[in-house]
């Protein structure tokens, strides 16, 4: 099960021009609950990557994001849809010594998907959170799920992890995590 100490945060995408290509209310949700996971893992002392895949065209991560990360923003540019495909980006996630990669993003059948399989074959333990994660198109959503579950991710919920991460109501950062759920 999900722990803080194994734990990495992988936030794939929520950039400004794909998040505007959702229906508006996938949209709000993915924005809304895409800044609980950041603050809840900032809280926790859990480290958080951002990638962007093609900002220059695309934009860059979304504001909300960008402000709770502050000085630790730090978006890793890609091309490619699997992010392990790009110089260095392997050798960044490595460098963290965590077993559990917590990812979420835009667009689930493509960057999310690939880069979740792609971590999977390098022996990480990967939780794709489901309702931080979305297509243009539901059928994509949905095929995206199922393809991710039958290659050995563990599909999950913001509340699923969040509450794995906390243990119990006596982790002193309780108040603080529940706080952004409620």
């Amino acid at each position: 099960m999900l722990n803080t100490l194994d734990s990495l945060v992988l936030i794939v995408d929520i950039q400004e021009k794909l998040t505007k290509m959702l229906d508006e209310e996938i949209c709000e949700q993915i924005v809304e609950k895409s800044k609980k996971i950041t603050a809840a893992a900032k809280v926790l002392g859990i480290n958080t990557i951002v990638t962007e895949q093609y900002p220059n065209g695309l934009g860059q991560t979304i504001q909300e994001i960008k402000d709770i990360l502050g000085e630790n923003y730090f978006p890793f540019e890609k091309t490619a849809f699997n992010a392990l495909l790009e110089n260095g980006f392997l050798s960044t996630i490595k460098s963290y010594n965590k077993k559990q990669i917590v990812i979420c993003g835009i667009e689930s059948h493509i960057c999310v998907l690939q880069t979740a399989v792609a971590l999977i074959k390098e022996g990480f333990e990967v939780y794709v959170v489901r309702d931080i994660c979305a297509s243009r198109k539901k059928s994509e959503f949905k095929c995206a799920m199922e393809l991710l579950r039958q290659c050995g991710a563990k599909i999950c919920s913001l509340e699923i992890v969040l509450f794995a991460w906390l243990k119990g109501a006596k982790n002193p950062n309780f108040k603080d995590v529940q706080a952004l759920i409620k």
